[in-house]
């Protein structure tokens, strides 16, 4: 690939990794209330929401402008990218993670978005539904 570009799917499993590290609970392909579907999101035990938005290219980023409807779902916004991927283009109110098929790091720290209490604790909820069905599904595909 050229820099700056990895598959959508190598850059998730970075940032699964290095979230899973920090203390957060991960689920992928996550659907907000609002019916919009976060790449990745986590939960920590405080009840920090982290949402991570995978762009693959610049193409991708460019082609996508649905991202700032994801900052009320959010206490922290990233964007994650591939080495090389030219940072710049990337909104400054939002984090950077540099990310990789292994592991992720933080480039660029997020600005704070604090969420209401209201959407913290549906989202809350809906995480937790989500998980639970996702794992009962993998004991029992039929559901």
């Amino acid at each position: 690939p050229t820099p700056g570009t990895l598959a959508a799917g190598d850059i998730c499993r970075g940032v699964c990794r290095h979230l899973g590290d920090l203390g957060f609970a991960i689920l992928t392909e996550f659907r907000l209330s609002s019916n919009r579907r976060v790449d990745v999101i986590g939960v920590n035990k405080a009840g920090i929401f982290v949402v991570v938005e995978v762009k693959s290219s610049v193409a991708d980023f460019r082609a996508d402008g649905k991202w700032p409807d994801y900052k009320p779902f959010a206490d922290k916004l990233y964007f994650a990218v591939a080495n090389g991927f030219p940072v710049d283009l990337l909104p400054p109110s939002c984090g950077i993670m540099i990310a990789d098929a292994y592991n992720a790091v933080i480039f660029r720290e997020s600005s704070d978005h604090k969420m209401n209490a209201t959407r913290r604790r549906t989202q809350t909820l809906r995480f937790a539904q989500t998980a639970a069905e996702r794992l009962q599904r993998t004991r029992d595909p039929r559901l």
